[in-house]
């Protein structure tokens, strides 16, 4: 991307997470990095042409760093959306049906779809965001979907394989871990950052996790799981002796487990629309985490079956209201804690030589952006210094 030059003025409360809020502030970008905030009263002049943003008195915050979504699928899944209504539960065998019109759809056709997510994703604040493989489940198919997530523009994106999602309908199960250990060094060469396994109930083991995940720590790749989501495996402690960047969902999580995750640093990811969506209404797990001191981030984790919601601001607004976190975290945790869950320093902050990625709220608090519900709180979103909407 492409760095851009700007003056953020009129800012009624900057958050830049170095220091207290800044109210009457200013923000300067050269090449899409922050060189200077503070007071406008004391904004340096500025050499040379530069753009301009009036904030209109707003408060700004840092971007939002989604850091857990699977945004390339094609298909629908009402079916299971109306299933759990009259009464059904979730599955992960419900992914066969996206992984058939995933295999079916052109490159064109998922890149298309993925695109629009992104876009209705920055609209409402994200900057930076993670995108899984995980819906082709054939060593062509997933690699066709991480060179449509690293295709995707307007943002920043770190890709992620899982091809350990779940183990395809009509393959034998050592057999495909075996393609999947095979893949990842293919994956690690396509550009993908990340290796994730999907350990639960209805997917892979723990010991099958162990295997995969050092294989891929073997291939370059950075390690995260989704963990402890419909029951409680021993995925969290395993994610604690491997040192994963992140453990995601963690609904079953135990107190000694959230123990291991902050001695290893490992990032806890909380993902409270997929509480919702799937009706387990499991919220309890966030003050587990965070009272063991876990780092947390909150990530939307947009999919097709369990949480199909591409907003940041929805997520937060749910891990206030329905985890019962306070705004200050939950909104350092949508910024610096997905940050950290991606192992970046450069996003999530506004601190000088960071990446000039910012949101203007439609507010004039920051926590309005939290308690306003049911419309779209951002007015406008900057990436890399530059304006967009």
């Amino acid at each position: 991307m492409t760095g851009g030059d700007l003056v953020v003025r009129n800012i009624g409360r900057l958050t830049t997470w170095h220091g207290p809020v800044v109210t009457d502030a200013a923000l300067v970008a050269r090449d899409g990095r922050v060189t200077w905030t503070g007071r406008e009263a004391d904004l340096p002049v500025q050499d040379g042409d530069i753009d301009e943003l009036d904030a209109g008195g707003a408060a700004v915050l840092p971007g939002f760093v989604d850091c857990h979504t699977h945004l390339v699928w094609a298909g629908s899944r009402r079916d299971d959306f109306c299933a759990r209504l009259g009464g059904g539960g979730y599955s992960p065998g419900g992914i066969a049906s996206t992984v058939a019109a995933t295999r079916a759809a052109s490159y064109d056709e998922l890149r298309a779809l993925a695109q629009q997510r992104a876009d209705r994703a920055v609209a409402q604040g994200t900057t930076t965001i993670e995108v899984k493989s995980g819906y082709g489940l054939t060593v062509a198919d997933e690699l066709r979907l991480l060179d449509v997530a690293s295709s995707l523009t307007g943002l920043r994106v770190t890709t992620t394989y899982l091809g350990a999602h779940v183990v395809p309908d009509g393959r034998d199960r050592d057999d495909y871990v075996d393609e999947v250990l095979q893949t990842i060094p293919d994956a690690a060469m396509r550009g993908a950052q990340w290796c994730d396994v999907f350990c639960d109930d209805g997917a892979f083991t723990v010991e099958e996790a162990r295997q995969l995940l050092t294989a891929a720590r073997t291939a370059g790749l950075g390690l995260r799981m989704h963990a402890e989501q419909l029951s409680h495996t021993g995925a969290a402690m395993l994610a604690a002796e491997l040192g994963c960047a992140s453990a995601d969902h963690l609904d079953h999580v135990t107190p000694d487990d959230a123990d291991a995750l902050a001695a290893a640093g490992v990032v806890a990811v909380l993902v409270p629309v997929c509480s919702l969506y799937t009706r387990t209404q499991r919220y309890d797990h966030a003050k587990v985490l965070r009272d063991a001191g876990c780092a947390l981030a909150v990530a939307t984790d947009c999919n097709p079956g369990s949480a199909w919601s591409e907003s940041m601001p929805y997520a937060m607004q749910l891990a206030c209201l329905a985890m019962g976190l306070a705004p200050e975290a939950v909104l350092r945790a949508g910024t610096l804690g997905g940050a950290a869950a991606l192992r970046r320093d450069d996003v999530g902050h506004l601190g000088v030589g960071a990446r000039a990625d910012l949101v203007v709220v439609d507010g004039e608090h920051e926590v309005d952006l939290l308690a306003h519900l049911g419309v779209n709180g951002i007015n406008r979103t900057v990436v890399d210094g530059v304006s967009i909407g």
